[in-house]
């Protein structure tokens, strides 16, 4: 039974999937198409920097599905300049209508300075980038002289469109109250637990705002098998950086210590508790994973996006969805 034919539970999330980064290209089109096939709301591409570009996956996979919203995360707004951002978009809305989700935000900083593209205030950047993109994306003839965004007299032909979603890629206090005032939703990289759900809504501050949350994932009718798997999904968490993801966590301190002494992120992930992996994942056994999802839609979130893990995330996106 796919999701279509279901029931919908109003105390869970929608739930994504997201497309792994480093899956081998002869096989994204065939994943895509098994997320569309087996319900997932939404499917979510990545631009990591030496991966792969964000606008070119969202093309590829939307051309070959049919009903599931493809969100794009994210992009960096520094990156690029804000009227080929918008002819991107507005292609990808001519072609496929309004599966189009669009998720633009800093970029990570050590990415961003090795290519010569992170800016002195990312919130001015980031401002400016999703005003002039609204207003291009809506028809308007858009002059800029701003601090990163200069347009003189730019309009797409074709006349405005409705504009997809726009949420902000950000994480810290400032981006995400600013990410309330200017963009549609929010993508909350992973590990979103149900704390830090909360904390990021109350910082957002707008009600209307939509929040879409990273978490990695695994299903397993043994629970200790799905813990094993998913504790791949965690081992960047201990790094600078991810201070935000932990701090309303009760543990906070005690994952940085552990981190401290541990000598290597294997070390690291292997010593976690397993109170800790649950509380960070989506996993365990289909009810496990259905009971996380509920408190994560409980703390603020509109959609939960599955990070699959493993060797073979097609073998684990049909894990996956047996949550739907």
């Amino acid at each position: 039974m796919t999701r279509d034919d279901a029931t919908p539970d109003s105390t869970l999330p929608e739930i994504g999937i997201m497309l792994p980064r480093d899956l081998p290209a002869h096989q994204i089109l065939d994943f895509a198409r098994a997320a569309d096939d087996a319900g997932f709301d939404e499917l979510w591409v990545v631009e990591d920097l030496g991966f792969r570009g964000g606008i070119a996956q969202a093309a590829a996979v939307l051309a070959v599905t049919s009903r599931i919203r493809v969100g794009v995360g994210i992009l960096p707004a520094s990156a690029r300049n804000v009227a080929f951002t918008a002819m991107e978009a507005a292609t990808l809305i001519d072609l496929f209508g309004d599966r189009l989700h669009l998720g633009i935000g800093h970029g990570m900083p050590a990415w961003m300075e090795s290519v010569g593209a992170w800016p002195e205030s990312i919130l001015t950047s980031f401002e400016e980038h999703v005003t002039a993109l609204r207003g291009l994306l809506s028809g308007d003839e858009v002059s800029v002289d701003g601090r990163y965004v200069h347009l003189d007299a730019v309009q797409l032909e074709g006349g405005p469109r409705t504009a997809p979603p726009i949420l902000a890629g950000v994480r810290g206090p400032r981006s995400l109250a600013l990410a309330g005032r200017v963009a549609d939703g929010t993508v909350l990289a992973e590990p979103s637990a149900p704390e830090y759900i909360a904390q990021a809504r109350q910082q957002i501050g707008a009600a209307d705002h939509r929040v879409v949350a990273y978490n990695a994932a695994a299903v397993d009718a043994d629970p200790r098998a799905a813990r094993r798997a998913v504790r791949a999904g965690l081992e960047w968490i201990g790094e600078p950086g991810w201070e935000a993801h932990l701090a309303p966590l009760p543990f906070a301190d005690e994952i940085v210590a552990l981190r401290a002494r541990s000598a290597s992120r294997a070390d690291f992930v292997a010593a976690l508790p397993d109170a800790w992996v649950d509380a960070l994942t989506v996993s365990g056994t289909r009810d496990d994973a259905r009971a996380s999802l509920a408190r994560m839609r409980t703390a603020g979130a509109d959609c939960v996006v599955l990070q699959p893990v493993g060797d073979d995330p097609v073998q684990a996106l049909g894990s996956l969805a047996s949550i739907l």
